[in-house]
């Protein structure tokens, strides 16, 4: 087993108590927080999904990339159908993955099932 310096475990400690996270992640809504963020207005995708979803896991790293890619242009949320029915079953959400794409507060287009990242870019782009 290897073991880590010092500074470097401290590092660790500061940075997990700060609350790091990682920024290009999409980010974790709930059936409590979901409406706010929608009322916000913000052009928005909301990624549904649960973790023992296959498709769900492939198009995971590809939803990261999005973030980066999108930064202050759109937001991406990701919400676990497990722990968060109500939400899913307000918006039709049936099957996973599913994306929702909204526009101020309305959604505009779906994808249902796991996706290549050229075909939800595309659909980003025409939001924009």
């Amino acid at each position: 087993m290897m073991k880590l310096p010092a500074a470097v475990i401290c590092l660790l400690a500061v940075l997990i108590c700060a609350g790091f996270t990682n920024a290009s992640a999409p980010m974790t809504l709930t059936d409590a927080t979901f409406q706010t963020e929608l009322e916000k207005g913000d052009t928005m995708m909301g990624f549904f999904w649960a973790p023992w979803c296959g498709p769900c896991r492939m198009i995971a790293p590809m939803l990261d990339e999005l973030v980066e890619e999108y930064d202050g242009k759109l937001k991406i949320y990701k919400l676990n159908t497990d722990e968060n029915p109500v939400i899913p079953v307000t918006y039709g959400v049936y099957s996973i993955p599913t994306l929702l794409f909204f526009k101020m507060g309305q959604v505009v287009d779906t994808v249902l099932g796991a996706q290549p990242k050229s075909k939800i870019a595309n659909i980003i782009d025409h939001l924009m």
